[in-house]
C-alpha cells in the first residue's frame, strides 16, 4: 500500500516512519491521498472515492487511526470509522524488577505494538533495576537501566504520544536492595525501608532524582503497597508500637515532599490503607474500616492507584472505586493480563476480570487505566505474550461496550498473531478439571515442570487429569503455530518445547510410583534407560529455546536463576534414573521416596482440579531451600 499524506505531520513524522514497516506501507506521491485533520473529542477515519482521511484528538489517537486505516483498506474500498475515547489515559505497566529487564530495542518494539493499539502511557515497575549515582550496590547485577537508556526510551516513546513514567519503590518490595550491608542504616526489616529514620529520606531522595530526571514526565509512582512489615520491625524495637495508620501517613508526607522538591506529581498503591482497616489485612475486604482522621489527615496531592486483578463482579469493582473516592479523588485503575507465576497468559481469567472492572470504569467515571504486566518469580513468561491483553484494553478504551469480533481482527492486525492462537496460551494451565473458582488461576505447567520425579508432591492432585494426552495435544497446536507466526513478537516455541517436555514428565512420578509399588523391574528399568533420558533431552532443548529468546528480549542478569532451575532438574532426573537402575539391579532394595504416601495438597473438597503455586522453592522440595 503506498500513502500520501496530507496535512501538517511534523509532530507525527518519525512516528509515522517507523510503523510504516510495521503495517506494511509506503510514503510516495503517488500513494492514496490521506489528509490528516487535528480535531478535538472522537476519532474519525474514512476513505471515500478514492481519498482517505483521519482526524485525531490526542498524538496516540492518531497512531490508533493510522492503524485503523491501514486494517481496513485490506479489506474494503470504502468505510467509515468513528470512535470515542472513554478514558484519558491507557497505558502499561512493565515490570523490570522480576529478573527479566527488557532491553532497549525490545521495549521499542514493545512500544511499536501498544502505539498501534492506542496506548498513551508506559511505566516501567523499577524497584533497583536503574542507576542512582553513587549508589554501586543499588542493582548491582541486576541489568539496571542507565540514564541514558532510559532517556532514550523516553525519547522514542515520544514520538507515538506515550508518556514514560517512572514506576518504583519508596517503602515496601526492597528486598533486593536492603539484602546488602551497605543499606542496614534504612531496613525496617529484610523488605521494608525504615520509615521515620532521616537517611532513609536521603536515600529515597536520590532515588526519585535519579530516576526521574531521565523523563520528560513530571508523573512518579512512588509505590508503597504490600508493605507488611511496615512498624513491626526495627521500629518496633527502636520506638516501641505506634499506630501504623500513622507511620504510614508520615511516611507519605515525608515522600512527598521530596516529589514537591522536585516538582513531580506522585501516584502510590492504594492497598496499605485497605489492608491496615480489614481485621483479615486483605485489600479488597468489604467490611474494611478506615477512620475518618485518617481520610481527613491524607494529603490532597497524591493519586491512588487501584489494583485489583482477582475479582470477576462488576458490582464489587463500582463499590471499591467508590470506597476510593471517599478519599476524596478518583483513582488511577491497574488490572492484571494474567502472565504471573507460570508460562503462558492465562487469558480466559483475564478477560473475566478486565471486562468486569473496565465496565466498572467506565460507569464510575474513572479516566486513567493501565494494564500491569508482572513477572513474578523468576520471569518463566514474557511480556509479549501479554499483548492480547493490551489490545483488550485498547478496545475498551475506544468503545463504550467491546466488540469482541473487532477486538480478534484487531489483534491479528497489530501483532501479525490470532486472537485464538494467544488464547490457546490458557490451556497450558487450564488443564482438564481445573477448578475455576479459584481465586488465582491454576499454573499447573509450572509444577508439574519443576516438580522433583522422586518426590511426587503434586502427584495426587494431578493424578486423574491426563496431563499427558493434554500436553501432547498441545504440542502439536504449538508446533503448528511455530510454523505459522515465524518471526512475529511472540513465536510460541518456548510453550512449543516445553509441552514437548510435559508430554512425558507431567506423569512420570506416577507411573514411577505405580511400577514401583507393582515391582515390575522391568517397566521400571525401561523408564529409566528410556524414557529419563529422552526427557532430559527435551529439558535441554527448551532451556536452549528459552536461552535463545532471553537474550533476544532480557538483559543477561537473571538468565543465571533458570539456568540453575534447568540444571536442578537434570541433575535431579539423573538422580531418579540412577536410584531405579541400582534398585532394579539390586544395590538398593528399596527406594525411599517411592515409598512415602503421596498426600494432596491443593484439591478442592469436590476434588476439582489445581491450584497456584507460587514459589519455585515450594515446588520443588519440602525441605530447607
Amino acid at each position: 500500500m503506498k500513502l500520501k499524506f496530507e496535512g501538517e505531520l511534523e509532530r507525527l513524522i518519525e512516528g509515522i516512519d517507523i510503523l510504516s514497516q510495521e503495517m506494511g506501507f509506503q510514503q510516495s506521491d503517488e500513494g492514496l491521498p490521506l489528509k490528516i485533520e487535528k480535531t478535538s473529542g472522537k476519532l474519525e477515519v474514512s476513505l471515500t472515492d478514492g481519498h482517505g482521511l483521519i482526524k485525531y484528538d490526542q498524538k496516540n489517537h492518531f497512531y490508533r487511526a493510522l492503524g485503523l486505516f491501514a486494517e481496513a483498506y485490506q479489506e474494503k474500498e470504502q468505510f467509515h470509522i468513528s470512535e470515542k475515547p472513554q478514558f484519558r489515559t491507557v497505558g502499561t505497566m512493565i515490570d523490570c524488577s522480576r529478573n527479566a529487564v527488557m532491553t532497549v530495542p525490545a521495549v521499542q518494539e514493545f512500544m511499536h505494538k501498544v502505539a498501534l493499539m492506542g496506548f498513551n502511557m508506559v511505566m516501567l515497575y523499577t524497584e533497583d533495576t536503574y542507576t542512582v549515582e553513587n549508589e554501586p550496590y543499588f542493582g548491582h547485577m541486576r541489568g539496571r537501566y542507565s540514564h541514558e537508556e532510559l532517556k532514550k526510551l523516553d525519547d522514542y516513546a515520544f514520538q507515538f504520544g506515550i508518556e514514560l513514567i517512572p514506576c518504583i519503590q519508596t517503602l515496601g518490595h526492597m528486598k533486593m536492595v536492603l539484602k546488602w550491608p551497605a543499606y542496614h542504616d534504612v531496613r525496617e526489616d529484610e523488605d521494608v525501608l525504615l520509615a521515620g529514620e532521616e537517611k532513609t529520606y536521603a536515600f529515597i531522595e536520590k532515588m526519585v532524582q535519579a530516576v526521574s530526571d531521565p523523563f520528560r514526565s513530571n508523573r512518579i509512582h512512588i509505590g508503597m503497597d504490600e508493605a507488611w512489615g511496615m512498624g513491626l520491625g526495627r521500629n518496633l524495637l527502636q520506638n516501641g508500637y505506634r499506630d501504623r495508620f500513622e507511620i504510614f501517613i508520615d511516611h507519605i508526607k515525608r515522600v512527598l515532599e521530596i516529589t514537591e522538591k522536585h516538582d513531580l506529581n506522585p501516584m502510590i498503591w492504594s492497598d496499605m490503607f485497605f489492608r491496615m482497616g480489614s481485621k483479615t489485612n486483605k485489600y479488597t475486604d468489604p467490611e474494611a474500616d478506615i477512620p475518618e482522621k485518617v481520610i481527613n489527615n491524607m494529603p490532597a496531592d497524591v493519586d491512588f492507584v487501584y489494583w485489583d486483578y482477582y475479582n470477576r463482579d462488576e458490582d464489587f469493582f463500582r463499590t471499591f472505586i467508590n470506597k476510593h473516592k471517599a478519599f476524596g479523588r478518583m483513582p488511577v485503575f491497574a488490572g492484571g493480563i494474567q502472565t504471573w507465576g507460570t508460562f503462558g497468559t492465562f487469558y480466559e481469567r483475564t478477560f473475566e476480570d478486565a471486562n468486569a472492572a473496565l465496565g466498572a470504569c467506565k460507569k464510575e467515571g474513572v479516566q486513567e487505566v493501565f494494564a500491569a504486566i508482572w513477572q513474578d518469580d523468576g520471569a518463566e513468561n514474557t511480556h509479549f505474550s501479554a499483548l492480547l491483553g493490551l489490545q483488550l484494553f485498547a478496545e475498551h478504551a475506544y468503545s463504550e461496550h467491546l466488540n469482541e469480533e473487532k477486538l480478534k481482527k484487531r489483534v491479528e492486525f497489530c501483532t501479525g498473531i490470532s486472537f485464538h492462537a494467544f488464547m490457546d496460551l490458557t490451556l497450558l494451565d487450564g488443564t482438564p478439571k481445573i477448578n475455576q473458582e479459584n481465586r488465582w488461576p491454576a499454573n499447573v505447567s509450572k509444577y508439574v515442570l519443576w516438580q522433583d520425579p522422586l518426590l511426587g508432591l503434586f502427584d495426587k492432585d494431578i493424578e486423574d487429569l491426563h496431563l499427558a494426552e493434554h500436553y501432547k495435544e498441545l504440542e502439536s497446536r504449538f508446533a503448528d503455530y511455530v510454523n505459522r507466526y515465524e518471526g512475529k513478537a511472540y513465536d510460541f516455541r518456548v510453550v512449543w518445547k516445553l509441552c514437548a517436555v510435559l508430554n512425558l514428565k507431567s506423569d512420570l512420578g506416577i507411573r514411577l510410583r505405580k511400577v514401583y509399588l507393582q515391582k515390575d523391574v522391568g517397566q521400571l528399568k525401561q523408564i529409566a534407560e528410556e524414557e529419563i533420558p529422552e526427557i532430559i533431552r527435551r529439558i535441554n532443548l527448551l532451556r536452549e529455546e528459552q536461552r535463545e529468546h532471553w537474550f533476544k528480549t532480557y538483559k543477561p542478569f537473571g538468565w543465571e536463576v533458570l539456568d540453575l532451575r534447568y540444571g536442578g532438574m537434570t541433575s535431579r532426573m539423573e538422580t531418579t534414573r540412577k536410584r531405579v537402575l541400582d534398585y532394579v539391579y539390586g544395590s538398593i532394595v528399596s527406594i525411599e521416596e517411592l515409598e512415602e504416601e503421596r498426600l494432596p495438597l491443593d484439591r478442592t473438597p469436590e476434588g476439582l482440579g489445581t491450584g497456584f503455586w507460587k514459589k519455585y522453592q515450594n515446588i520443588v522440595s519440602p525441605n530447607v531451600f
